[in-house]
């Protein structure tokens, strides 16, 4: 297509519209239903890295007794223990926080004690985290933007967020390599020092024998 003497590819714009029309392409949130025994505690646990925003809700189903619903405690720690939330005798809730440190955070759920005893109940749990924790609605808000520019701009904030994290897989990738060269290097001195000691032992061995054989007149 030409305009203005200049030749304008609908090429990127056709890729945008395909990927957007794609919701797999895009980092986004799905809800998890856990399933929370009569007694015991269901976690889940996610790797994260640090400086990354982190909401969810959660919220009990019960439809055979809507009016009756009985009441989850709740707990999420960092990878040091520290707890991030804290929620007793609730039906549903809210959490958010920006990570300080990268590896497991766990949430963990189970059931208050008066309703211990009672069957298992369902929780659906709504984890959202980076690009998909962000209102978009309030950014296009508050800065005039809509259309094609919103969606460039949630493009650019998934191609960052993916970017950031083949940066994090690529250190841990790193880190790893160093870990696996160290402990082959503590291996290898390791083998040729008790190859060391086997060939002590067996020279000490035939001294001895030699020794015990002369004694005896035997050669």
């Amino acid at each position: 297509m030409f305009f203005g003497g200049r030749a304008v590819s609908l090429l990127p714009l056709i890729l945008v519209l395909c990927l957007t029309s794609n919701s797999n392409i895009l980092p986004v949130a799905e809800a998890l239903w856990l399933t929370i025994p009569s007694s015991g505690t269901k976690c889940v646990s996610e790797e994260i890295q640090s400086n990354v925003v982190v909401l969810a809700d959660y919220y009990v189903v019960d439809e055979n007794n809507p009016d009756h619903i009985p009441t989850v405690s709740a707990r999420v720690t960092s990878p040091f223990g520290n707890n991030l939330h804290h929620n007793e005798n609730a039906t549903h809730g809210q959490f958010a926080f920006t990570t300080s440190e990268t590896g497991n955070y766990l949430a963990c759920f189970w059931k208050d004690g008066s309703h211990q005893q009672d069957a298992e109940l369902t929780l659906g749990l709504d984890w959202k985290i980076g690009i998909a924790a962000k209102d978009w609605e309030s950014v296009a808000k508050k800065e005039k933007i809509e259309g094609v520019e919103l969606v460039l701009r949630r493009l650019h904030g998934a191609v960052e967020a993916i970017r950031g994290n083949l940066i994090y897989l690529k250190d841990r990738e790193a880190e790893m390599r160093e870990v696996s060269e160290r402990t082959n290097a503590r291996v290898a001195w390791f083998s040729i020092m008790s190859l060391g000691v086997c060939i002590v032992v067996s020279i000490v061995q035939l001294w001895h024998l030699k020794r015990y054989f002369l004694k005896k007149k035997l050669i």
